[in-house]
């Protein structure tokens, strides 16, 4: 642990080192944001809880700054907690180990929380450091960010006085971003009554893991595999070839993350073990054939295991799996007028079927709001005729790019002058809480940037050493060529 502590810039290290300490997945707020509150009155800064939970801190302008324009400063508080099958850790308990590995901080199979802890520890910084120049400053940390932005939805008008906003929750340092896709959660669900398992039937456990996961926005592109959609063709062939019968399902834990992990528990006549287990071995080679530059790690297992009393019934099973199967995955289309760069897409995230309840869950993201209300209807569609009930919720819009932006402009001009190279400026097909905000205080100028982070929301999520300094030197200068008040 200490070695993270000697890493520069040792005061943003040290404020990230104590978030490790504190428990801080979505949904557990209460520690952080006691934490929080403490750290601002041991350094002198207002700060308080508004009344969905976000922290507001506040820091007047240094001496001959007054007549810039305010910034606030964003980030969230919450973590997503992922964590490997074999790693024993209770998130709402324990502290997360960190590592240095090479040129990178990692933890020891859990997220890191540097989404969006590096952020938090460099307003930290900023709020503690008596030497920094900059103009009237405020910290908006928001509360579960991670599973629906609520934080940001809960703000309410008039509570910040700043006209900038710096996001502080973008992946990859020396990119600016001025623009984000909004998003629509998806949920399908459907209750059916179990049937007794054939008494001369066995019992056997699937289990696919070693996927990498990850970020289901700013890594839908990369090609990774979704554990549900590869479950969902084995389940559909097993139940083919070997008479087959679905008892449970679960894949995935998070809906804004790529899932990495499925397992399923089956039922089929003991004259088809070998075969079925033969099944296995033949779709675990597939997989890793077809993934072999993507997923090194990919595990497909079976092993028998105590049999279930009931089973999904036959109709409804093929339906459930039919509708996992056919519903759209991944990438829908790219921006037209920026091909690099993902439009519209969607995640099938969780998959749950036991115990007569089926559910699915999936994050849609657009950066057009028809293009992902279309998708999420197509979604709605696939699984209607299965005969699920579907529900979309916490939509929320994109924020859209403003070139001519003042601080945009200002943030350009510094970075070319402190690093020689002009930074790159983006849209990203990811739920940045600029587009709430900006929806909520109206007129907002905005730019969201960050360290170099490597796949959040997974136990290989990792930051750059070298990034950080710079990510932090580059606020810092920031803050102290902020444009004037008109």
């Amino acid at each position: 642990m200490s070695t993270i502590l000697s890493l520069a810039p040792q005061n943003v290290w040290k404020h990230f080192h104590s978030l490790t300490q504190v428990p801080r997945p979505s949904g557990f707020m209460g520690p952080v944001q006691e934490f929080l509150l403490q750290f601002a009155k041991s350094v002198g800064v207002e700060a308080f809880k508004d009344e969905v939970g976000n922290i507001i801190m506040r820091k007047p302008a240094t001496p001959g700054m007054e007549d810039c324009k305010g910034i606030i400063l964003q980030a969230h508080m919450d973590m997503v907690p992922q964590k490997n099958n074999d790693v024993v850790h209770d998130f709402e308990k324990d502290p997360i180990e960190t590592f240095v590995d090479g040129e990178w901080v990692k933890a020891k199979g859990t997220t890191l929380g540097a989404d969006n802890g590096m952020g938090v520890a460099a307003i930290m910084a900023v709020m503690e450091d008596k030497t920094l120049k900059h103009g009237d400053l405020e910290a908006l940390i928001t509360l579960d960010e991670e599973t629906g932005m609520y934080g940001a939805f809960g703000l309410k008008p008039g509570t910040l006085n700043g006209q900038i906003l710096l996001n502080l929750d973008s992946e990859e340092e020396g990119e600016l971003y001025i623009g984000c896709a909004g998003g629509v959660d998806v949920t399908a669900s459907l209750e059916y009554k179990d049937e007794a398992a054939q008494a001369a039937h066995i019992a056997i456990k699937v289990i696919l893991k070693g996927l990498r996961g990850g970020h289901s926005g700013l890594e839908i592109n990369e090609g990774r595999a979704n554990a549900n959609k590869l479950m969902a063709r084995f389940v559909r062939e097993a139940i083919t070839s070997c008479e087959a019968r679905l008892a449970y399902w679960c894949g995935g834990n998070m809906r804004n993350a790529i899932p990495r992990e499925a397992d399923v528990i089956l039922t089929l006549p003991e004259a088809c073990e070998a075969k079925f287990l033969e099944l296995v071995k033949q779709f675990e080679d597939m997989f890793k054939e077809e993934y072999q530059a993507i997923e090194t790690s990919l595990s497909f297992k079976a092993e028998r295991t105590d049999k279930p009393s009931t089973v999904v019934p036959e109709e409804i099973q093929d339906n459930l799996v039919d509708a996992i199967y056919a519903c759209q995955n991944g990438i829908c289309r790219m921006i037209p007028t920026i091909p690099d760069t993902v439009e519209t897409s969607s995640n099938l995230s969780i998959v749950t079927i036991a115990e007569g309840k089926a559910q699915f869950c999936l994050l849609v993201r657009s950066s057009s709001e028809t293009m992902k209300m279309y998708r999420a209807t197509s979604l709605e569609s696939c699984f209607a005729m299965a005969g699920m009930k579907v529900e979309m919720s916490g939509s929320y819009s994109g924020w859209n790019p403003d070139v001519e932006s003042p601080i945009l402009k200002a943030m350009v001009k510094s970075y070319k002058e402190q690093f020689g190279t002009e930074p790159a400026v983006k849209v990203v097909h990811a739920g940045l809480e600029c587009g709430i905000i900006g929806a909520i205080v109206p007129g907002l100028d905005m730019i969201s940037f960050g360290p170099t982070l490597r796949s959040p929301h997974s136990p290989d999520e990792r930051v750059l050493i070298s990034s950080v300094k710079k990510f932090y030197e580059f606020l810092v200068a920031t803050l102290a060529n902020a444009p004037k008040k008109v």
